[in-house]
């Protein structure tokens, strides 16, 4: 079980209060955690990720491990930590400003 906590917003689109907890078959790695999280929640699609390109949207980071992993390729596996539970899978909505 893959846990993901998602930010404020995402979390309040998905009407899901604290983490959520996924069922990815392996190799688990960000793409195809953000495929079951669509899956389970499509409300959330096109927030993450765009949906044409798959690319990830500008402001949003992956984080797992104290790593961040927003520019790794979307189907790096995850670390283990991750995928046995017991580090969760952070999505960060960035902050810009100046």
């Amino acid at each position: 079980m893959i846990r993901v906590v998602l930010p404020a917003h995402l979390r309040t689109l998905a009407r899901v209060n604290g983490e959520v907890e996924l069922e990815v078959a392996p190799p688990a790695s960000v793409r195809s955690v953000l495929d079951a999280l669509e899956d389970r929640y499509p409300t959330l699609r096109g927030t993450i990720r765009d949906q044409a390109t798959g690319q990830r949207r500008p402001f949003v980071r992956f984080f797992a491990c104290g790593e961040d992993l927003s520019h790794q390729p979307p189907d790096t596996p995850l670390p283990q930590a991750v995928v046995s539970g017991v580090e969760p899978l952070l999505l960060v909505g960035a902050i810009a400003g100046g």
